[in-house]
This record gives C-alpha cells, structure tokens and sequence, in this order.
C-alpha cells in the first residue's frame, strides 16, 4: 500500500504491485491480499480506474471481454428501476430469511411470558428467564443458514462477510430480541440483568464456538446442551438453577468477557466460508 497525502486526511491506495498481481491473478497474490484489494476496490474510484488502465495494457484480451459484457448490460441496466437505497441498507444488517425465525421468537418470548401469568406453577420457574439466553441464538443461528439463504454462497464470499457483517446480523437479531424480552422480563418481575447477561453471554458464545465449528452448528449444540443441562433438570426439579440466579450473573459476566475476547482474537476466522455454516 502507499500513502497519499491531500488536504483532507491521509488516504491509503492499494500499491502498483497489488493492482497488477490482481489483475494477473494465479495466485499472484496472498488469499488475505486479494480480500484487501478487493474490499478497497469497492470504494476507491481512484484505484479502480488504475486497475482499468493496467487491465487495458496488460491484459487486452479481458479489457475486450469486460466492453463486450457491459455493451449488452448497459441497455438492461438502463430499464431496470434503481433499487431503494433503504432496501441496501436492510441488507447490510440481515437476511429475509431471518423475518419468520425472528416472528417465531416474539413468539416464543409472548408465550413464555403467558406461562408465567397464567400457567400452572407459575413464581417457581420463570419460562422468560429460562428460555432468554437461547432465544436471540436461534435468530443468529438463522441468519447464517444455508438451507434459509438462497443468497447464502453470494454473501458468505463477499470480502465484507467477515466479523462485521456477522455482528451486524447479530446485532439485528437482539435488536429484536432484547426489546420483546424487556418487556416480558418486565410484566413477570424479573430484573433486567438477570435475564440479559445470560442472554449476551450465551450470544458471544454462539460467536467464539461459530470461528471454529460454524455459526449455526455452535448454536445448535448450544441450545442442546442449555436443553440438557438447565432447562430439562430446572423444570424437572421445579426450581431455579444457579446459572439463572442473582448468584450466577458473576460467571456469565466472566463468560460474556471472555467470549468477547475470543471474538475479537479470532476476528480473521469469519472470513472463511465454513464460519458461516
């Protein structure tokens, strides 16, 4: 890379070399140094046109190609109707596949909190607390599937699904979920922080399993060991579990610190496709 320095702030230009192993292709370049390029590329005019030039003189045979391709795009393009800015934005941050898993959420969090009004034993074990660890995992779980996004392979090779775009959708997700579960947390008479620190903490573990194993699988094994291990014994013993007392939150701010921590470590694991998985 090389600096250019201008009146406004230092902007950084992909270097004579990168553009031209790029345009050679064949392994010229690193995998992370063709992301990088890549990534640039989407919002420098600048190099772009570099780029074009160094395609034009060194590779005439794809300059000719790539005026071939546009010469019948052009006139198609021209007829379509420009898409809404407000619909790129939408896509930046979540997936139509995620709009019935997060509906089927409200709904669970609706029921639970039903459950505790009005259900049989109700005071003794809080539905809402029980299940508002698990509830934004399914969200992220379905924001990362690849039998629910037809755009799957498209966007999990895109230069910019790495771990911005799985926060993003994460973020989407508790935006959600977290709303729904304040207010059932709310209406049953359990505190904020005793059901939301399990319920970040559970999300950054989908995360950290997700760099090694996948996002969806580390959900999935998630939800069934928190079936196993909590849910199944607390309604068995029709008693609250330590993990889901005051007494708890200590360790799930430990496992929420932690969790971040390997995020943030293993930032560069998301760029692989099985991340996503």
């Amino acid at each position: 890379m090389r600096d250019k320095e201008g009146a406004g702030p230092v902007v950084v230009h992909a270097s004579a070399r990168l553009v031209e192993g790029y345009v050679r292709g064949g392994g010229a370049l690193a995998a992370d140094e063709v992301w990088a390029v890549e990534a640039h590329l989407e919002g420098c005019a600048e190099c772009r046109g570099r780029l074009a030039d160094v395609v034009a003189g060194s590779a005439p045979e794809v300059a000719a190609l790539s005026d071939a391709v546009w010469a019948g795009l052009v006139p198609e393009l021209e007829a379509v109707a420009p898409v809404r800015r407000r619909r790129l934005r939408w896509s930046a941050w979540a997936t139509p596949a995620m709009a019935p898993w997060l509906a089927m959420v409200l709904a669970v969090t609706v029921l639970a909190w039903v459950l505790d009004v009005v259900g049989p034993g109700s005071g003794e074990v809080s539905w809402v607390l029980l299940l508002a660890p698990v509830l934004p995992v399914c969200g992220v779980a379905a924001s990362w599937s690849r039998g629910l996004d037809p755009a799957y392979e498209l966007t999990a090779s895109t230069p910019r699904a790495g771990l911005q775009l799985v926060l993003r959708r994460t973020a989407s997700v508790l935006a959600v979920v977290v709303p729904a579960l304040l207010v059932g947390g709310w209406a049953t008479g359990v505190m904020a922080v005793q059901w939301l620190l399990p319920c970040l903490a559970f999300t950054s573990m989908t995360l950290a399993l997700g760099g090694v194993i996948g996002v969806t699988r580390a959900a999935v094994a998630l939800v069934v060991a928190w079936a196993g291990v909590v849910a199944v014994p607390t309604l068995a013993a029709h008693r609250t579990a330590f993990a889901l007392q005051a007494d708890g939150l200590p360790v799930w701010g430990l496992v929420l610190a932690l969790c971040a921590g390997v995020v943030f470590a293993r930032r560069g694991a998301y760029t692989v496709l099985g991340a996503h998985r």
